[in-house]
Parts: structure tokens; sequence; C-alpha cells
């Protein structure tokens, strides 16, 4: 949970408010409520309902989990389950990860929790993970962000390690700013203070490269040579388990028809 499981109820929908940078007003209007009563419930001289309480949240865009806790501070029971994906109800959505993953291949997909922990891969990740020096970052639960960008991980062979490591930074602040989750503001402070050095030249010289402005690729230099991505991200369009709103799939797309030859022959390659 994020750094807010001490708070009232009426400091939870308050900081959160403040989070999504509405005034009292705007968010009244927004909830269909008077600002009066709105005022009421976050200095604690109301208690709202189990029901206004959810709808509040749901107005406000508040992760599921902090849905829970805003719930018990107000003295209710949490609404939203919290199971693994070996649990059995989690069958159809896990089917659902594996067939996206299976079928995204040869090119490389994987599904990250909330704090960009590894949850599952498909196959095509593999080869590009290969010459990593510091195996230990492959380990359990292996952290994707310090997997990119330490010096002992993937750092070394990204061509494009400034504006990569930028985009992803950028990413994970947006993120924070979103959650305020104390677990990724001291991921945040750990990945920001490995070096960036100088960018890894690519086999071919030059590694600028004009997509228009409109996305940063990954520029990966691998013993079959450079390849470069884009990316999307997915999530699950309407979750009531907490597990699964915080999933993210990471899908990774050619970015050149050099790189998508590359990604069906080490397909095809018996391993």
């Amino acid at each position: 949970m994020s750094n807010q499981s001490a708070l009232t109820t009426g400091a939870y929908l308050r900081t959160w408010r403040q989070r999504r940078r509405m005034s009292q007003l705007d968010f009244a209007l927004e909830a269909e409520i008077s600002q009066r009563h709105l005022s009421f419930l976050e200095s604690g001289r109301s208690a709202p309902s189990r029901e206004m309480l959810l709808h509040l949240a749901e107005r406000l865009d508040v992760p599921l989990r902090d849905r829970n806790g805003m719930l018990l501070a107000a003295g209710f029971a949490p609404v939203f389950a919290e199971r693994t994906l070996d649990d059995p109800a989690m069958a159809a959505a896990r089917s659902a990860i594996d067939l996206v993953l299976k079928g995204h291949e040869p090119y490389p997909a994987l599904v990250v929790d909330r704090h960009w922990n590894l949850v599952a891969a498909n196959a095509a990740l593999a080869p590009l993970l290969a010459n990593v020096s510091g195996t230990w970052l492959l380990e359990p639960p292996a952290n994707v962000l310090r997997l990119s960008l330490h010096p002992d991980g993937l750092a070394p062979r990204i061509a494009n390690l400034v504006e990569w490591r930028a985009h992803l930074l950028d990413r994970l602040r947006r993120q924070i700013a979103v959650t305020g989750d104390a677990v990724l503001e001291a991921l945040l402070q750990e990945v920001a203070a490995f070096p960036a050095g100088e960018t890894l030249k690519a086999l071919h010289g030059d590694v600028a490269a004009d997509h228009g402005g409109v996305l940063v690729p990954l520029r990966l230099v691998t013993d079959a040579g450079l390849l470069s991505f884009i990316s999307t991200t997915t999530i699950f369009g309407t979750p009531r388990d907490i597990t699964l709103s915080e999933l993210a799939l990471e899908a990774f797309f050619p970015a050149d028809p050099e790189t998508r030859e590359v990604l069906r022959s080490l397909s095809s390659t018996p391993r």
C-alpha cells in the first residue's frame, strides 16, 4: 500500500483530491455533491457511507488497493480481493495473459506488477537478456527498471541509454504522481542514481533514428546486431481484483525491418 495507511477517511479524500490537482469545488461538481458536504467529509465533521466513499474513490480514480485502505479507515470491510495469479479464481485472467504473451512471439513481451517486478514473459525475451553480467538482477523478483538501467544489467547494451533512461524515469515519476507509492519513490531514487555514462555506439555507428518525434525507441546491441523496438502498454480494462488492477503488459515491436528479420530468425533457431 502507499504511505497512507494511518490516514483518517477525511485525510484520505483530501490527499487524493489534491493529488489529482482538483479544488474542493471542482471535485464536488465532478462527484455531484455539494462543496459543503465534501468539506464536512474531509474535515471529519461528517462520515461518508460505504457507497459514498466508493463513489468518491471512483471519481478520484483511486487505485483499488487504496480504496480498501479508505474503507478500512472508515470502519468498513474491504471490497476488493487480492489473489495470486495461481488462484483458481484467476484462471481466466492468467489464460488471457498467457495467450497474449504467446501470441506476441517472436517479439518480446512481459508482464510487470505495480513496482515493475517481472511477473511473466514470453520466450522471445530470454535471448535479449543472455549477456546480462549481473545474474543477480535476473533472480526473482526481478525488477525490470533495475535490470534495464543498472550497469550490470542491460544498460551497457542500450545504444541510446541516455534517451531511454530519461523515458523510463519520466514514466516512473508520472506513476508516482498518480499513486503516491512510497516503494516507487524509493525505486526512483535508486535507479536515478545509476550512472548514465556515455551511450554505447551501435554496431553501425550512428544510433540516431527518425521516428517523427512521436516515440522513444529502445535500441539494443545484441550478438545478432543492433535491434530497435517500440513498445506498448496494456492493462486490464475492468479489474475487480487488486492484483489484476496493478498488472501491466509491455509488448515490444520491431521498429525496423532488420529487427523484424532478426527476431524471426532467433525464434526459429533451436535452443
